[in-house]
């Protein structure tokens, strides 16, 4: 699978778009960020010194057994109502989305269909850094990451900003956002400029939010969290082992 990758600045030497025999830097206007920040979130698999595992035998049935529904993301496809919320219980509490539709449509709709449909469930927060933003949206079952790889959806005009508590789906270049999403932990409002559209608003529990585990810090290999690749085709099996300190989603339901 290809490894992607979004660069804030030049000046940090990381990101690379391509893939990993043959990166190349990807960098935006200089007015957009600071050297200082971490990359942006994305819905591409890190870079390995090795190639990605393949999943196990169990890992690639485990998906026909227990999510049949998720195995097909064409059946995934719903109109979203206009304003909807998601309520989202967690390993550290709960906490309620509001989302518009005319924010940004696809994104709402992607959104509304994954919730629906269980994608969330018993999935991890993987990537949290203090001060930036905290993403999610791998499921923990590889069959499922297979199916739902390829199944991206078109961008939406960026009509909100990436101010704190607002929800943006991950991406690795121009119409490749799939199950990914952020939640802004400060304004970050030079990703508007980079295309990264919000959806949606956390409404109730950003305490909750904001007590997400973060000690693990930005992905491998420029940091010590996990690697986006192992998680695409090991799932749960390899966070439980490796990284046992990570908050969870129980479920994510639309509220009534």
């Amino acid at each position: 699978m290809k490894a992607l990758y979004l660069a804030l600045a030049a000046a940090t030497g990381i990101g690379c778009k391509g893939s990993e025999s043959a990166p190349e830097v990807v960098t935006p206007p200089s007015s957009a960020a600071t050297a200082s920040e971490p990359p942006p979130p994305q819905s591409a698999v890190a870079p390995a010194a090795a190639p990605t595992p393949s999943p196990s035998p169990s890992d690639q049935t485990l998906g026909s057994t227990v999510h049949p529904a998720l195995l097909d993301p064409t059946s995934l496809a719903a109109k979203a109502p206009g304003v909807y919320k998601a309520r989202f219980t967690t390993t550290k509490g709960t906490f309620v989305v509001e989302v518009h539709r005319d924010w940004a449509p696809n994104g709402a709709d992607r959104f509304y269909n994954l919730v629906k449909g269980g994608f969330f469930d018993d999935t991890r927060f993987f990537r949290a850094i203090d001060g930036f933003m905290v993403q999610f949206g791998l499921s923990g079952d590889p069959a499922i990451n297979a199916k739902w790889q390829g199944a991206s959806i078109t961008d939406d005009p960026v009509k909100q900003s990436n101010k704190r508590g607002f929800l943006t789906f991950a991406m690795r270049g121009p119409n490749t956002r799939t199950t990914q999403v952020f939640i802004n932990y400060k304004d970050n409002t030079n990703l508007d400029a980079m295309s990264f559209s919000p959806f949606g608003q956390v409404t109730q529990g950003m305490d909750v939010v904001d007590s997400l585990y973060k000690g693990y810090g930005e992905g491998a290999p420029r940091g010590e969290g996990p690697d986006q690749g192992r998680i695409q085709a090991q799932g749960n099996r390899y966070l439980d082992a490796q990284f046992t300190k990570l908050d969870a989603i129980r479920t994510a339901t639309i509220a009534p």
